[in-house]
C-alpha cells in the first residue's frame, strides 16, 4: 500500500531519486527518464480525458492504471537479488487487452489513403500528442534494455508500442470515427 503522508522529502535536492529498491539513481539516469516519460504519458491522458466519455474514456481510465503498473515495473529493475516483496510487472494480458481494444476501435474506422496530421477535435489532437509522448517513452524503453547492465521486459515494450497504436486509432474514432480527420496532402504547399 502507499501512503504519501509528506510531499516533500528534500531527498532529491541533490538530483538524485530512489528507485522502488532503494537504489538511488540520478535523475538524469535512463531509467529515471524512461519512467518519468511514461508518467508524462499518463498526465497527457489526464488531458484527453477531459473531453472524452463512454467507452473510449473506460478504455483510458484502464490504460492510465497499466501506465502506473509500468512505471512500478521500471522503478524495480530485474537485479538478480530477492526482494521483500513482489514487484509489479507488466504481463502478456495486458497486452492482450489493448490489442482487443484497438481492435474494438479499428472495426468502426474507414481505411486510411493519407497519413493524418494531428488534430481534429479537442480529443483527437489530445491523444496525437499523447501519442507522441509514448512513442519517446517507447524509444527511452528500448535504449534502456539495450543498455549494460539493465534489463527492460519484453511486455513494456509490446505495451508501449501497442498503447502509441492505441492512441492513435482513439484519435481517428474522437474525430466523428474518422469522418473529422485532418489529412496529408503531400507537397500541397511547394507552390
Amino acid at each position: 500500500m502507499v501512503v504519501l503522508n509528506r510531499i516533500y522529502t528534500r531527498t532529491g535536492d541533490k538530483g538524485t531519486t530512489a528507485l522502488a529498491s532503494g537504489e538511488r539513481r540520478s535523475k538524469a539516469d535512463l531509467r529515471v527518464e524512461t519512467y518519468g516519460t511514461v508518467d508524462e504519458t499518463n498526465a497527457c491522458l489526464g488531458l484527453v480525458r477531459q473531453h472524452t466519455t463512454g467507452d473510449l474514456d473506460g478504455m483510458l481510465a484502464r490504460i492510465q492504471n497499466d501506465l502506473f503498473d509500468l512505471g512500478a515495473d521500471l522503478a524495480t529493475p530485474e537485479t538478480g537479488e530477492p526482494l521483500s516483496y513482489e514487484p509489479l510487472r507488466i504481463v502478456a494480458a495486458q497486452v492482450t487487452r489493448i490489442e482487443g481494444d484497438i481492435d474494438a476501435l479499428n472495426a468502426r474506422l474507414t481505411p486510411l489513403r493519407s497519413f493524418v496530421l494531428p488534430g481534429g477535435s479537442a480529443a483527437a489532437a489530445a491523444l496525437h500528442l499523447a501519442r507522441t509522448v509514448c512513442r519517446r517513452a517507447e524509444r527511452l524503453a528500448v535504449a534502456l534494455a539495450a543498455s549494460p547492465g539493465e534489463t527492460v521486459s519484453a511486455e513494456v515494450i509490446q505495451y508501449l508500442n501497442r498503447l502509441s497504436d492505441f492512441l492513435f486509432v482513439a484519435a481517428r474514432v474522437a474525430n466523428d470515427d474518422g469522418a473529422a480527420d485532418v489529412l496529408w496532402v503531400p507537397g500541397q504547399n511547394r507552390t
